[in-house]
C-alpha cells in the first residue's frame, strides 16, 4: 500500500474514533437515564427500551472498533 492510501486510512481511523466517541457519550447518557429511573419504571416496557437503545449503542460503539481493526490490518500489509 502506498503512503497516500496510509494517510487517507489513518484519516478514515481518526474519524472513526470521534464517531465512536460519540456513540459512547451518547450510550452512556441512555444508560444513565436508564439508572436514573424508578425501580418500577425500568422494569417497564418503556425502561426497557431504553435499556435496549443503550444496549445496542454499546455493540455499534464495538462495531467501529472492528472496523478500525480491519483497517489498521490492511495498513499493515
Amino acid at each position: 500500500m502506498n503512503a497516500t492510501r496510509r494517510k487517507e486510512l489513518n484519516k478514515l481511523i481518526e474519524q472513526l474514533e470521534d464517531i465512536k466517541s460519540q456513540i459512547e457519550n451518547l450510550q452512556q447518557e441512555e444508560q444513565d437515564a436508564y439508572d436514573n429511573l424508578p425501580e418500577s419504571l425500568q422494569d417497564s416496557e418503556r425502561g426497557e427500551r431504553m435499556q435496549e437503545a443503550a444496549d445496542e449503542l454499546e455493540n455499534a460503539a464495538s462495531s467501529v472498533d472492528e472496523v478500525i481493526d480491519y483497517i489498521n490490518n490492511a495498513i499493515e500489509q
